[in-house]
């Protein structure tokens, strides 16, 4: 039996165990089947269970959608949520949910003290709010999220969101220890330069600290740096790590943190951490 001959019930329900790029193809096959696949069954499918929660959790009213398709694709783009403090979308190709948790939902040590921290906003973020490192020598940075948010046996990534100011210093002196942990157990430790430098002012650096890389390089011989990635919306990226969302309901710590050695370190701002499906 040719496909246009199938019901439009019977193409609606093939359809919804398949995926959302999936879905997107099948609609070119005719005008028929495209009425087919753009049902609220097929997109209702692809939503996540929990969908009316989340957008309940939103800032400001949504308009109302005139199909589930609709829903779907305005919340690919991203909405607010938990009082500007989160930041949730779904992947387009997947359905698969993703979390950004700004810099004012996670932990960053001495952030309430303004000799160290400022707190401003900016142009270029999602969020009312982003954290500007002034001077520290200690940095720790966390966040947390639960696994019962996340998509179901889906391997995710987290991801520290961040820039620089004008003028960073000491961020590339000495690599940062990047972890996440899910549960009680340790899945995933890496290292990375939180900054990455132009030459002039790698020579500039090297006449002073020329001898503070010399004692930290028995610390960092052999290491795993990951490198600074630019993203599509104006900040860079360092992957903290990675995990398997199974189905259990575990709490998933990301933390950045400055390996022994205390650099006197600025410049750095950031936005928050991101997770999100590994492709």
């Amino acid at each position: 039996m040719e496909l246009n001959m199938l019901p439009e019930g019977c193409v609606s329900t093939i359809v919804s165990l398949t995926s959302p790029s999936d879905a997107c193809r099948s609609s070119l096959v005719s005008v028929s089947f495209r009425s087919a696949v753009d049902s609220d069954v097929v997109w209702g499918r692809f939503l996540p269970s929990d969908y009316q929660d989340i957008i309940s959790r939103s800032c400001g009213k949504l308009k109302n959608f005139s199909s589930k398709k609709e829903l779907f694709l305005h919340l690919c783009d991203g909405i607010l949520i938990d009082g500007g403090n989160k930041s949730f979308r779904l992947e387009k190709s997947s359905g698969k949910k993703c979390y950004i948790l700004s810099a004012r939902d996670l932990s960053i040590t001495w952030s309430h003290n303004p000799e160290f921290w400022i707190w401003e906003s900016s142009p270029e973020s999602r969020f009312p709010e982003v954290a500007e490192l002034r001077s520290v020598s200690k940095l720790e940075i966390e966040g947390q999220i639960r696994t019962q948010k996340l998509s179901p046996n889906t391997r995710y990534g987290a991801y520290l969101i961040m820039k620089t100011n004008s003028n960073p210093y000491g961020l590339d002196l000495v690599p940062a220890e990047t972890s996440v942990e899910v549960g009680t157990q340790l899945v995933s430790s890496h290292k990375a330069y939180l900054s990455n430098q132009d030459a002039k002012k790698q020579q500039m650096e090297c006449l002073f600290y020329s001898n503070r890389r010399h004692m930290m390089k028995p610390k960092v011989v052999d290491s795993i740096i990951n490198g600074i990635c630019e993203r599509t919306d104006g900040w860079t990226e360092i992957e903290m790590g990675e995990f398997f969302n199974g189905e259990s309901d575990e709490m998933v710590k990301m933390s950045v943190r400055e390996i022994k050695g205390y650099q006197l370190k600025g410049g750095l701002v950031i936005e928050g951490i991101e997770v999100r499906p590994k492709q």
